[in-house]
């Protein structure tokens, strides 16, 4: 049933964590681990676990995971059959790689186009989201709403969403806006969105974002100029 779900791995210096997350990923129809700009075997440890390694020099989250949907186009473009599903999956273990089919599955059996799984709603190890992650997730749901009318509790990483659907998007961010574009886009669109409640752990080494003051604000600031740029920003009519 999963071979029709490639799963993108944005990784930064994660060969301590990355063998862990690949050994609890189900099997699919491809893993693409996208090295964006490693210092340390990222690269080396996930073609020994059997993933696709692409390269990714410009850091950025969001460039991490544009390059891995381009080496999904590449794919197609040779003759590979094009993916039902998309996977987006951290590299750092504090997501739970198992609970892939809960989140495919609606994707395949055309029940939803995105799903997001929530940190926020389910059970998370102490220490494992920063107080500031917190705010800042639930800041920026509570401003989807008010502007776009959206009902989302988290920004997430972990999240399946249709081939298609994702396609029409035209995603275009290359940095901490990636997620959060995602999300403002699938409201305008009209996609078909839920939700399901995810655990979610104490990642392996320092977070790139999270961990420093630095990034927090960085990642925050560039949250915040997304949904004001999409909010100004007059939805495009849609033909009857």
């Amino acid at each position: 049933m999963f071979d029709a779900v490639t799963v993108i791995i944005p990784a930064l210096n994660e060969e301590a964590s990355l063998p862990l997350v690949l050994a609890d990923l189900p099997a699919v129809g491809q893993t693409i681990v996208v090295d964006n700009g490693s210092s340390d075997a990222t690269a080396e440890v996930a073609a020994r676990c059997g993933a696709t390694v692409v390269q990714e020099p410009q850091r950025g989250y969001g460039a991490a995971c544009l390059r891995g949907l381009a080496a999904v186009d590449d794919g197609i473009r040779q003759g590979a059959p094009p993916p039902r599903a998309i996977v987006f999956l951290d590299g750092d273990y504090s997501d739970h790689p198992e609970l892939l089919p809960q989140l495919a599955a609606p994707v395949l059996q055309d029940r939803a186009d995105l799903v997001l799984g929530s940190r926020l709603t389910g059970r998370r190890e102490p220490g494992a989201m920063p107080a500031q992650s917190v705010f800042g997730n639930r800041l920026a749901c509570f401003l989807m709403r008010r502007l776009f009318g959206a009902t989302y509790t988290d920004l997430g990483p972990f999240r399946a969403i249709g081939y298609g659907p994702l396609c029409r998007l035209a995603m275009t961010d290359r940095d901490y806006g990636w997620t959060i574009e995602m999300q403002i886009k699938a409201v305008r669109a009209g996609l078909r969105i839920c939700e399901i409640p995810v655990p979610y752990r104490r990642r392996v080494g320092r977070s790139k974002i999270s961990g420093t003051v630095a990034g927090s604000i960085r990642a925050g600031g560039k949250i915040l100029w997304t949904i004001a740029k999409y909010g100004w920003r007059r939805a495009p009519r849609t033909r009857g």
